[in-house]
């Protein structure tokens, strides 16, 4: 799961920019799958054929795209301005090294009169090391993207942390699936969708391609049990997240019911999911054509849309589990 973390993370996917994550998961999934295409928005999607007589449409889902920036301006010193694509946490991203997608690499910091308070896009500058105006347009040119540089620690405890676990996390748990999966019942068919960070489109389009009976997304889900955190019930090394709603959605009762009856009988750690504020690519899979039953199985995760993420490795192996099982029966 390291290794194929670290692959993941090596490719820059910001909303929009998502092909080097792409090519990267294709090759990934090389000789797991009967067929994978990508569609004209630029979503991947890997087909597993089922073995039953009438097979149902399953459709999973994870989004490569991870937040990041877009270069708006230089000014006359070489100093680079920004705009955010997708939720930025700005005290977290402070002072942060900063890849660009051509490979330039310049440290994103605050104004100097800049107030902890006052942080936004409009007080934010990256410095490449540039003194004036030309040399910076050598490097860097309007409307490149840019993000926040990756890293993978592990921890005590077979936790890691680092970024962009969102979420490339839920992508390697699908992978992984995808590769274990054998004598599957129903056709499946894996996406991993673009633009999720901007308003789940990819997963839209990709929904109505498929048109799916059945719809269970892969994604990041925040904790309650982290200092002053808001209580929630998900808490790091409880087990996969079974989510009953977020902001988004509300899932399929039967569904909650049918993935937490899979845990149970195959002793799977496992735990309920309500989330109060965020959504997942689940929302759009739901409303595809003429609906579908729709869940999705979450990874605990802290500090989301920071340079920290943290999980912990047996929640996601978990993860994995659950969805094979599922799949299989």
């Amino acid at each position: 799961m390291i290794e194929l973390l670290n692959k993941l993370f090596s490719a820059q996917s910001v909303s929009g920019g998502e092909k080097p994550v792409m090519d990267v998961i294709e090759a990934e999934l090389a000789g797991a799958c009967d067929e994978i295409k990508r569609d004209a928005l630029g979503n991947l999607i890997a087909y597993k054929r089922g073995k039953s007589s009438s097979p149902r449409r399953v459709m999973l889902a994870a989004h490569a795209d991870e937040i990041g920036f877009l270069v708006t301006f230089i000014d006359e010193k070489g100093f680079v301005r920004i705009s955010p694509v997708g939720g930025i946490n700005w005290v977290a991203s402070a002072y942060s090294v900063i890849n660009f997608e051509n490979g330039t690499k310049g440290v994103l910091v605050p104004d100097a009169d800049a107030k902890v308070g006052e942080y936004g896009a409009d007080k934010f500058y990256v410095d490449i090391g540039c003194s004036d105006r030309e040399s910076a347009e050598k490097l860097v040119k309007i409307g490149m993207r840019a993000a926040v540089a990756p890293q993978l620690v592990e921890l005590a405890g077979g936790r890691i942390a680092g970024r962009p676990l969102d979420d490339k996390i839920g992508c390697a748990v699908l992978i992984e699936a995808m590769r274990r999966l054998e004598g599957n019942p129903d056709d499946v068919y894996c996406a991993f969708t673009v633009q999720e960070e901007v308003g789940c489109r990819g997963a839209r389009t990709a929904s109505y391609a498929v048109m799916p009976d059945i719809s269970i997304a892969c994604d990041v889900t925040g904790v309650g049990d982290t200092p002053g955190a808001k209580p929630m019930a998900v808490k790091l090394g409880g087990g996969a997240a079974i989510k009953i709603k977020d902001a988004s959605v509300i899932c399929s009762p039967e569904l909650v019911q049918e993935l937490t009856k899979v845990a149970e009988e195959k002793g799977i750690a496992h735990q309920h999911e309500i989330l109060s504020a965020g959504g997942t690519d689940t929302s759009q899979m739901q409303l595809a054509g003429e609906g579908s039953v729709a869940g999705c199985i979450s990874v605990p995760t802290r500090y989301i849309h920071s340079g920290v993420e943290m999980c912990d490795l047996a929640d996601v192996e978990a993860c994995v589990q659950l969805f094979v099982s599922y799949l299989s029966r």
